[in-house]
């Protein structure tokens, strides 16, 4: 098995090419969300996607994640993606490939281009999300009541945590690893993507979390 690591999530972060970068391959996968700086290990085993990876690896290894508005083939995509630098990369002997993205920046889709090998393509822009960039404002977003909503939404599923390590995480990866790792409905993960700001996502969130919580029933409880 071959194993190949590349730069760290702070370099993938000050990738310098991104805002020349006018067109990028699209993953379409429904759930996976991808934020930047977060990191998501993928498991390529479709032929056009492990063209796909090829190609990046030969070229900016620069990825667009982007979720699937139906399920029809090819499915309608959201509008808006983020864009991932393959940081880490291992091929089995039977060609299949484990990636990790690091996001680096999201993206608004333009018009799509002529697929490449199966995957498809298209022209994106990055100036709406030039923030992404930029070293996020960890002071303004709330984790304490984050961590409340939290604690609450786990005993409604049973969930285990360690939250000392919870707690001692920066506000902005802690939400990023949240919003990333919490199981919602794609189009929850969506609202979650499209938040402005690492503040706005925070609420949008806590509002996910209070929401399933208060329509969840905690395992063990009688429904009369």
């Amino acid at each position: 098995m071959m194993t190949a690591v590349f730069p760290s999530a702070e370099a993938a972060a000050r990738v310098p090419e991104v805002a020349g970068i006018g067109s990028l391959p699209l993953f379409p996968l429904a759930g996976a969300l991808l934020l930047p700086r977060g990191s998501l290990p993928l498991h390529i085993f479709e032929p056009r996607y492990l063209a796909m990876v090829e190609d990046a690896m030969l070229g900016n290894r620069m990825i667009g994640m982007v979720q699937p508005r139906n399920e029809a083939e090819p499915p309608l995509l959201y509008s808006v993606g983020c864009a991932g630098h393959i940081t880490a990369h291992t091929q089995s002997p039977d060609g299949r490939r484990f990636i990790t993205l690091t996001g680096v920046s999201r993206f608004a889709i333009g018009r799509e281009l002529a697929p490449v090998r199966g995957y498809r393509r298209a022209e994106v822009r990055w100036d709406r999300f030039a923030d992404d960039l930029r070293e996020e404002n960890r002071e303004s977003v709330q984790d304490g009541a984050l961590l409340a909503s939290l604690r609450t939404y786990f005993a409604a599923h049973a969930y285990n945590a360690d939250w000392d390590a919870l707690s001692e995480m920066p506000a902005p990866a802690l939400v990023n690893l949240l919003a990333m790792m919490c199981p919602f409905e794609p189009r929850e993960k969506q609202a979650l993507l499209e938040a402005g700001t690492l503040v706005e996502r925070a609420e949008v969130l806590n509002a996910l979390l209070t929401l399933d919580s208060a329509s969840t029933v905690p395992p063990g409880t009688r429904v009369q």
